[in-house]
């Protein structure tokens, strides 16, 4: 058994869309970065990276790169949870927290959960979104940002 723990932080910006596990958010902005941006599988991919020893998502697919100009971030969770189970593993469970000011995310919070759990070929159950808002705190609280963090227990696949 293996825990791995991700976060993520992504300033907001008009003339993107939010994308959030996967899932299109209605909002007036949308996170601003190299890829789609998606906060929450950043902090998901980092937590199966470090579970298994593998560095970090900036490591294995670098801003740098213009092949990861706009990227779903799902595409690279599912090079991910290739190499999980390349590696001999599967996943046990994954617990994650968004943090953000606005939008309303808890309408979005099952969506988020089935599409993460497609990706990752585990159960719906396995896998955990919570969500809290900034509390008008710095730059999430101010609308200015969203942050996620991701834990994840992972378990060697006994070979026959």
């Amino acid at each position: 058994m293996r825990v791995g723990f991700g976060y993520d932080i992504h300033p907001l910006g008009i003339g993107r869309k939010l994308i959030l596990g996967g899932v299109e958010i209605p909002h007036t902005q949308g996170l601003e970065g190299h890829s789609d941006a998606d906060a929450l599988v950043h902090a998901v991919c980092d937590a199966l990276l470090g579970a298994m020893g593998e560095g970090d998502i900036g490591s294995l697919y670098p801003s740098s790169d213009p092949r990861f100009k706009n990227i779903s971030s799902l595409s690279l969770l599912e090079d991910i949870a290739r190499l999980l189970e390349k590696k001999g593993f599967r996943l046990v469970n994954l617990d994650t927290v968004l943090i953000a000011q606005a939008p309303r995310l808890g309408p979005h919070i099952a969506s988020m959960q089935t599409r993460l759990a497609e990706v990752l070929k585990v159960s719906r159950e396995d896998v955990n979104v919570k969500v809290k808002s900034g509390e008008g705190l710095d730059a999430i609280g101010k609308d200015q940002a969203i942050a996620a963090h991701a834990v994840c227990l992972i378990e060697s696949v006994e070979k026959s």
